[in-house]
């Protein structure tokens, strides 16, 4: 569609082009061969367009990255993933997530006719974290986080990618807290309880004070599904052990050393979270107890009021 400035490599050549100019007196045709381009890939487009429709799934090519979103060409047609389509995490340019040439997988949401526009959508593609997050976890299930936010009423916690739950003030500890600065800092590794799922609101309430409650477990006894280890149950509820390994003799069998190594190395990881948040417990544990005495006094020097 470009001008060509150079017509030399065409001679001889066969080309189809539109009579744009006809003049039968002076025998003169002037052909186009740009309009008769545009013309065949506007036939093209439309009938493409044609059979679009909403809730498909196609694959395509980024072709162009804007402050606003990526263009992805999806065999002669341009659709538009806008920034808020692109991931179920929040992120500043679409940069972070895709690049020119990248081969992608995308919903259709809209299609103009009238505009001839497209709109699409990458995350629509990907299951949603907090689907994904709510299957996997449960009420009162303990969980590693990372606190991103004090605010005068709790703190906010990251408990996976793109999920952040609140810690009411309330539960940060069992003491009385006048701000969360007392109990935690931004950037805080910690262990908190699931509380609440609020799916269609998408929040999680979490407790720091109740993930420190509870009995003292000894390492011999402690659960590695409760750390992150990953666990499978059959219809009937029953564990299924891991591939390899011999529920009989509790043994793993010769030939699944990757297995096992892999199995070993979850179980180390759980059993470091165990061990950070037994560590966590105690110290909340003394700090509250340190806290106890002074709280008390500052009751008994309040005034009684007349």
């Amino acid at each position: 569609m470009r001008r060509v400035r150079d017509l030399t490599p065409y001679i001889g050549k066969q080309v189809e082009a539109r009579i744009i100019e006809l003049d039968k007196n002076r025998n003169n045709v002037v052909l186009s061969r740009r309009a008769f381009l545009e013309q065949t890939q506007s036939e093209s487009r439309t009938t493409f367009l044609n059979q679009l429709q909403k809730g498909q799934v196609r694959s395509g090519v980024v072709s162009s990255i804007v402050n606003f979103g990526a263009f992805v060409d999806l065999g002669g047609v341009d659709g538009l993933v806008h920034v808020s389509e692109l991931s179920w995490k929040h992120i500043d340019h679409p940069g972070e997530v895709v690049e020119v040439g990248d081969e992608v997988t995308v919903e259709v949401l809209e299609v103009d006719f009238e505009r001839e526009r497209v709109s699409l959508s990458l995350k629509a593609t990907q299951e949603d974290p907090w689907q994904a997050f709510a299957r996997t976890h449960t009420i009162n299930q303990v969980v590693p986080g990372v606190v991103t936010k004090l605010v005068p009423f709790g703190a906010f916690i990251r408990v996976h990618e793109g999920i952040e739950g609140l810690v009411h003030i309330s539960e940060l500890a069992e003491r009385h807290v006048e701000i969360p600065e007392q109990v935690v800092q931004v950037d805080d590794e910690l262990f908190v309880k699931i509380i609440d799922i609020d799916l269609e609101r998408r929040r999680i309430s979490l407790s720091l004070k109740q993930a420190n409650e509870g009995h003292e477990i000894e390492i011999e006894a402690f659960d590695p599904t409760q750390y992150g280890m990953a666990a499978r149950y059959d219809a009937a509820g029953n564990f299924i052990y891991p591939e390899g390994f011999d529920s009989d003799s509790q043994e793993w069998k010769p030939g699944y050393e990757t297995q096992r190594e892999e199995w070993e190395k979850q179980y180390a990881q759980a059993q470091e979270r165990f061990m950070a948040h037994k560590k966590q417990k105690a110290e909340a544990k003394a700090a509250d107890a340190a806290a106890t005495p002074a709280d008390e006094t500052a009751a008994e020097e309040v005034p009684a009021a007349e």
